[in-house]
C-alpha cells in the first residue's frame, strides 16, 4: 500500500494547487433520469417490499464502458452534477469522458427520488442499511440495465463506504474501485458518536412523535446545522472564512436561515443506515484495483488514527491518495472537488483494460 500527497498529482496534470479547485466546467451530454422497480426486495432486517422504486440518472450512451458513481448521505445521483465534480470529469478529454463512458448515478434507498420513508410509510419504512443499498444497486445494474461488468465503481463519503462493500460483495464485477472520504472500518469513535447524537436529537424531540409528526420537529434544523459545521468544511477554511466572532456568528445565522427541505424521518433513516457498517473483515476479497482518496483535514475520517494505513495494507495493490489540508480544502467535503484528484483517476483508468 502506498500513500501519496495531492501536490504530485496536481503537477502531473498541469495544475497548480490553487487551480485544482477552480478549473472551468466542460460540457457533457444531457443527463437522463429513470425509475426502475426492484420486485420482492428483502432487507437485512427480514422486512420485504414487493416493489422498491429506484431512481437513477445516466449520462452517455449505453455502448460506453459502464461506470457507477455513488453519492453521499442525504444526497442523490443528480446532486453529483456540480461544476466542481461532473464539470471536471464528464466532458471531452476529461477522465470520465461521457463519449467513452456510460455513467450511472443511482439514488440510494431512502434518498433522492428512490423509495423513502416520506413517501408515506414514515417510521414503518423498512430499516435499511448500507448492505441493502448495495444489493439494490447491484439489482439495478444487472436486472434493470442488463450489465454484467463495470469498468469503475467510484463513491464519495457514504458512496465511498458503499464502494468498499461493492468491492467485497461482488469482487469480480468491476475493474477499479475508488472509495473517497471514508474508511473501510467499523463505524466508531467521534464519527459514530456525532451521528448518534444527530439521531437522538430527532428521536427525543417531542414534536417527532415517533415519526408521525404533522410539522417537522424544531430540533431538526439545529441538529443538521450543528452536525454539518462540526463534521465538514475544514478547519483552515472555516478560520479563513470566519476569523472573528462576528463573522462566525454571521456564518451560523446564514446556515440557520437557509431553506432546509429535509424530512425528519428520511434524515434519521439516512444517518442510522450506517449503524452496522464494517467492511474490515473482507478486505482481502477485493479483486479490483483500488485507489482510495481521503483528505488530511477530513473531520469524520482523521488520518492520525492510522486506521486507513492498517486497512490498506490488507488490500492487494491498494493505494491511498491523501490530499493535504489547506485553506482551499473543505475537510470532509474536499473530495467533492474533483480537481484535487482527477489526475489520479485518469492515471488509474489509463492503466486498465
Amino acid at each position: 500500500m502506498r500513500t501519496e500527497l495531492y501536490l504530485a498529482g496536481a503537477l502531473a496534470i498541469g495544475l497548480s494547487p490553487l487551480a485544482a479547485t477552480a478549473a472551468p466546467a466542460v460540457a457533457y451530454p444531457e443527463p437522463v433520469e429513470h425509475d426502475w422497480i426492484a420486485r420482492d426486495f428483502h432487507f437485512q432486517t427480514g422486512e420485504v417490499m414487493t416493489e422498491l422504486r429506484l431512481h437513477y440518472t445516466t449520462i452517455g450512451d449505453t455502448s460506453g464502458a459502464p461506470v457507477l458513481i455513488l453519492h453521499g448521505t442525504g444526497g442523490s445521483g443528480r446532486g453529483m452534477l456540480t461544476e466542481a465534480f461532473a464539470g471536471a470529469l464528464f466532458g471531452p478529454g476529461q477522465p470520465l469522458d461521457a463519449r467513452r463512458y456510460f455513467i450511472i448515478l443511482p439514488d440510494a434507498i431512502g434518498a433522492g427520488l428512490s423509495a423513502r420513508p416520506s413517501d408515506g410509510l414514515r417510521a414503518s419504512f423498512p430499516h435499511y442499511d448500507y448492505d441493502d443499498m448495495v444489493r439494490a444497486q447491484y439489482r439495478l445494474v444487472t436486472e434493470g440495465l442488463g450489465l454484467g461488468h463495470l469498468r469503475l465503481v467510484l463513491g464519495n463519503s457514504m458512496g465511498g463506504m458503499l464502494a468498499w462493500i461493492w468491492g467485497e460483495t461482488y469482487p469480480g464485477f468491476m475493474d477499479a474501485l475508488v472509495p473517497m472520504a471514508c474508511q473501510p472500518a467499523a463505524m466508531s469513535g467521534r464519527n459514530w458518536m456525532l451521528r448518534r447524537m444527530l439521531i437522538e436529537t430527532i428521536r427525543q424531540d417531542p414534536q417527532w412523535q415517533g415519526g408521525d409528526y404533522r410539522t417537522e420537529p424544531g430540533g431538526l434544523r439545529l441538529a443538521r446545522t450543528f452536525f454539518e459545521i462540526a463534521t465538514s468544511g475544514g478547519t483552515l477554511h472555516y478560520q479563513d472564512a470566519a476569523p472573528s466572532r462576528a463573522q462566525a456568528d454571521a456564518l451560523v445565522a446564514e446556515r440557520l436561515a437557509a431553506d432546509s427541505p429535509v424530512d425528519a424521518n428520511d434524515y434519521l433513516y439516512q444517518w442510522d443506515a450506517s449503524r452496522n457498517y464494517d467492511p474490515s473483515a473482507g478486505l482481502e476479497r477485493i479483486a479490483a484495483e483500488v485507489l482510495a482518496i481521503n483528505s488530511a483535514d477530513d473531520e469524520r475520517n482523521p488520518p492520525e488514527t492510522g486506521i486507513m494505513e492498517r486497512a490498506m495494507a490488507r488490500v492487494r495493490g491498494g493505494r491511498l491518495f491523501l490530499i493535504p489540508a489547506s485553506s482551499r480544502t473543505r475537510g470532509h467535503g474536499t473530495t467533492a472537488i474533483a480537481g484535487f484528484w482527477s489526475g489520479e483517476l485518469a492515471a488509474l483508468l489509463g492503466r486498465g483494460p
